[in-house]
């Protein structure tokens, strides 16, 4: 995989996987142009080997049939390939909305403990890797804290997992570790700010790069208008996989987070403006628009 080039210098560019490419293609009525699907891999540094490989191990796993051979193939999904393109809508409106400071942090921690016994290992371990999906932080052993109101989530994968009854939950707006109190520093001291505060500048770069090529270069073509948004789509990824999205009020300021998001959602806007929308569309510019510009385009609900 070469470095990105689109900043103009080098970039850290995320690992994308070939079905990824496969499933980023997929059109609003559930098929994938062969020829398209060459020339954007091509523009990502990938091989015709490597996307024949994926493509059949795609169609032996039930995924996509195919008919013709070659760049005159079409692939047609037989499975929803949407989980595997777009964040969580949700939780990208919600980080759009702390953003613009619609969701003001109320002082509350939200701390949860359980001790779930050795013969449960694997209950235990999906819940402790659920409530580090939720943005949670561990304390120690068994105990974890989020700044965000998440228990009603938390209780109901508990209870699916029937291990509700080991499962304490409770809320302080006093929360001391050791000799530290300070709500900005104990975030400091939970989580790996500068590490997530690194993956959103890494995005911001790769998104100024694009914005300013969609200026300079307005007559891109369409393939390489879908690799800049394969691309933006893995970046993106990539940078808010690990945010906890905790609120403004916890965050070093300015926070690269809420400008790496601005510039995603700028950049876009620019694609989706210039994509025509029909059956042709590829479903990742409805489900990007969906989740990126709702929020950020029209403030609170």
């Amino acid at each position: 995989m070469t470095d990105s080039t689109h900043t103009g210098g080098r970039t850290e560019r995320p690992e994308i996987p070939t079905r990824l490419v496969v499933h980023s293609l997929v059109r609003k009525d559930g098929t994938v142009d062969a020829d398209q699907l060459y020339d954007v891999a091509y523009l990502l540094g990938m091989s015709e080997t490597q996307i024949r490989l994926c493509v059949k191990r795609l169609v032996a796993e039930g995924r996509f049939t195919q008919e013709g051979r070659g760049r005159r193939a079409t692939l047609r999904a037989l499975t929803d390939v949407t989980g595997s393109l777009a964040p969580d809508a949700a939780y990208v409106r919600h980080a759009y909305r702390q953003d613009a400071g619609h969701s003001p942090w109320d002082g509350t921690w939200h701390l949860f403990a359980f001790a779930v016994p050795e013969s449960r290992r694997t209950a235990r371990d999906t819940l402790r890797e659920h409530l580090l999906h939720l943005g949670a932080a561990s304390i120690q052993n068994g105990l974890y804290v989020a700044a965000n109101p998440v228990a009603e989530v938390v209780e109901a994968h508990a209870r699916h997992l029937g291990v509700i009854d080991t499962l304490t939950c409770l809320t302080t707006a006093d929360l001391r570790i050791g000799d530290t109190d300070e709500p900005r520093a104990l975030a400091a001291a939970l989580w790996p700010l500068t590490e997530i505060a690194r993956k959103h500048d890494h995005l911001a770069a790769f998104t100024e790069g694009c914005l300013a090529r969609l200026t300079e270069e307005p007559a891109l073509s369409g393939a390489e208008r879908l690799t800049m948004a394969v691309e933006l789509a893995a970046h993106f990824t990539t940078a808010m996989k690990p945010d906890p999205l905790l609120p403004p009020e916890l965050l070093p300021r300015p926070w690269s987070g809420a400008r790496a998001r601005s510039l995603a959602a700028t950049c876009w806007n620019h694609l989706r403006q210039t994509s025509p929308d029909g059956t042709d569309t590829p479903l990742l510019f409805a489900l990007y628009s969906d989740a990126l510009l709702s929020t950020h385009e029209k403030g609170p609900s």
